[in-house]
């Protein structure tokens, strides 16, 4: 979608107005401002909305209005948008992405495509019923790191793909983070397997260029919450009774250290739908799972073992890719331990932002290694290392999301509504699983889509 000149600028919306709608209204503020301008807001809470406006209209000037949700297609229509990016969170994704394609206008939508498998289906239905575009965003896709493993894999270099380790840790400051917002209710996101491991399942479906089939999952709440394991009889480790006698508390995040979200979400917007950023992770009625484990069958017979837990010491990712002809490991590790500066805080995201202070023994850093069968293994350099969030996977996708491809991309990273569909799918039968005991297919998820 290259365009020549700013009259062919797309007009674009933003729904959904926190801090995630940022990395979207940063790029069309900056580096493609050229082919796109934000035009309206779509947000309930009109003080959080003004935050963004006020840092656009510094940019770019001009003004742009705030509509309700509930006055969706109204904005649509009286700002003649092309395009809307939904931000939102995800129990509202089913109905606003919907709605925006039946009134005409394509969409761009934050993972996970939809929190439950029935949400996802009324996303199916509409794009069916109106043939409107819609754009997901797997960002971890454009990771150089995870295209390096792409490559290595379609190269057929380690043979037909037999089955796939992937083990990811979430620490104490990025993980915790699930259990201090919105995303501890499980009603508001589908928990974890949906909300953050779309992103895992996606990866492996890319990867491995396959098709899931079959889950059974395993897990539950088990450190986080009033009774989990920190609650009962905790005894504190070293660490954390040399952070006590210097004040700093390793499970509250200092909102007021940050002024950009004490705009969006301090006093002023919280007045609004007192909805409270900063919550503790052991409080109780938290419904989101912080430990979990899948095994996940694949057409043609691929299998994945999976892990997430969200209360680990470091922060990264580690796969083992076996096949017919030898194995493919890549270990990502995004911040080896965690570390508080002078003011007691810590950073929250560590594909984003440099830890404070290096781990040597376990240093930042990613490592891919090849080894085929009867020979030395070999470690394979990870070209173009990005920077920013994702692993530098964010930049390349927007640039995919608001410019488009004058040529085809080999590694096929943009994602289509089927590759939504599959990745959430392994959450929404994870899901099931849990509940049920048992294995589940996605077939029987009724997602509207032949996933094959």
């Amino acid at each position: 979608m290259p365009s020549s000149s700013t009259s062919d600028r797309r007009r674009y919306a933003i729904v959904g107005t926190g801090h995630r709608a940022g990395m979207f209204v940063n790029a069309l503020t900056g580096t493609h401002a050229d082919v796109g301008e934000i035009v309206a807001w779509i947000e309930p809470n009109p003080v959080r909305a003004a935050v963004h406006e006020a840092r656009v209209a510094a940019t770019v000037g001009g003004i742009r209005p705030v509509y309700h949700p509930d006055d969706l297609e109204k904005a649509l229509d009286e700002q003649r948008v092309d395009r809307v990016v939904v931000t939102s969170i995800d129990n509202t994704h089913a109905e606003l992405v919907s709605r925006a394609l039946r009134a005409g206008v394509d969409v761009v939508v934050e993972k996970p495509i939809a929190a439950t498998a029935t949400e996802a289906r009324q996303i199916s239905d509409a794009v069916a019923e109106t043939g409107r575009d819609l754009t997901m965003t797997f960002n971890y896709r454009y990771s150089p790191r995870n295209s390096a493993l792409r490559e290595v894999i379609a190269s057929g270099e380690i043979g037909r793909v037999l089955s796939v380790h992937f083990d990811w840790a979430l620490d104490t400051v990025h993980g915790a983070d699930y259990f201090r917002r919105w995303h501890r209710e499980k009603v508001n996101n589908g928990g974890l397997l949906v909300h953050k491991s779309s992103h895992h399942f996606d990866l492996v479906n890319w990867w491995i260029d396959a098709v899931p089939e079959r889950v059974f999952a395993s897990g539950g709440r088990r450190f986080y919450g009033d009774d989990g394991a920190h609650a009962q009889a905790y005894e504190p480790t070293d660490g954390e009774r040399a952070l006590s006698s210097q004040g700093v508390d390793p499970w509250f995040l200092d909102v007021d250290a940050d002024p950009y979200l004490v705009e969006l979400y301090g006093p002023e917007a919280q007045a609004v739908d007192g909805y409270v950023r900063n919550r503790s992770v052991f409080d109780a009625g938290i419904t989101t799972e912080d430990t979990l484990g899948l095994v996940v069958e694949y057409a043609g017979g691929p299998v994945l073992t999976y892990s997430l837990v969200a209360y680990a010491p470091w922060e990264g990712y580690r796969v083992v890719v076996n096949g017919s002809r030898g194995r493919a490991e890549l270990e990502v590790v995004e911040r080896g331990s965690v570390e508080f500066g002078s003011g007691g805080s810590a950073i929250l995201d560590p594909s984003f932002t440099a830890a404070f202070g290096e781990d040597t023994v376990r240093p930042t850093g990613e490592r891919l290694i090849v080894q085929r069968h009867w020979e030395r293994a070999e470690e394979r350099p990870i070209h173009n290392v990005g920077h920013g969030g994702h692993g530098g996977g964010d930049e390349l996708l927007l640039s995919d999301v608001f410019r488009g491809r004058d040529e085809p991309d080999p590694l096929g990273r943009a994602a289509r509504l089927v590759d939504g569909l599959r990745a959430s799918g392994v959450g929404y039968a994870g899901n099931r699983s849990l509940e049920t005991g048992e294995p589940e297919r996605l077939a029987d998820l009724g997602l509207g889509v032949d996933l094959g």
